[in-house]
């Protein structure tokens, strides 16, 4: 199952175009209602979390190490919720920001030799970016859960809750020597997260500008108030 299958799901029904969108836009047929504190709020009143996880080379470990993360790992899925699943995404890697620093440390260089050096390297980046150079990325995706009680039947209450899974999970990946991401602003990672899966050719071409969740916001409104029947 594929990162958008999980997001998206099967049970969004068809309805009416919802209000502000028009017939055969990507707001019409995208089923997700509002990103509320780095959770995914989808039209059919789903709640999803996503958790990006740097990876470690399990075999570069010594064996007693080895045993402990088992050992770690073991507990962590007596804990995990019944509806996480891990995600790897294979991608080619984004050179663009280290060409970009690349050609600012050749236009201030003097020396024409390391200037021809830097721009060999450039070249080369280049080349290896453009056959050969790829990127893994790791994420755990689970739903809201009966089980994961709330205080009261709210969007923002049922985003905290889910949080406190996350800091839960995040404990027990830290004994197996995992590292889960902790974006500054998460409903901006999340948003461009998406943005990536969904435009996977026009996001390496076009970036998200700053404050795109600013703006999203004050168009589509954010539904951290509203009472959640499901």
């Amino acid at each position: 199952m594929k990162l958008k299958n999980i997001i998206f799901g099967g049970r969004v029904k068809d309805a009416d175009s919802p209000m502000g969108t028009y017939r055969g836009s990507i707001q019409e047929w995208l089923p997700i209602k509002s990103i509320v504190e780095g959770v995914i709020v989808t039209r059919d009143l789903r709640f999803i979390k996503v958790l990006e996880v740097m990876p470690i080379n399990f075999y570069l470990k010594p064996e007693a190490e080895r045993q402990s993360i088992i050992s770690a790992y073991a507990s962590f899925l007596k804990i995990a919720p019944n509806s996480l699943q891990a995600q790897v995404i294979t991608q080619k890697a984004d050179m663009t920001e280290y060409v970009a620093g690349m050609r600012l440390y050749a236009e201030s260089e003097e020396n024409d030799r390391c200037r021809a050096m830097i721009e060999d390297n450039i070249a080369e980046i280049g080349a290896m970016g453009a056959s050969e150079s790829i990127v893994h990325r790791f994420f755990l995706i689970y739903e809201h859960e009966p089980q994961m009680k709330t205080r009261s039947n709210t969007v923002s209450a049922i985003a905290r809750r889910m949080a406190e899974e996350a800091d839960t999970l995040r404990r027990y990946l830290d004994l197996c020597g995992l590292e889960v991401l902790e974006p500054r602003y998460s409903d901006n990672a999340i948003l461009e997260l998406l943005y990536e899966r969904i435009c996977k050719q026009t996001s390496r071409r076009v970036k998200l500008p700053a404050g795109v969740y600013d703006m999203t916001t004050m168009i589509h409104g954010i539904y951290d108030t509203e009472d959640y029947h499901g």
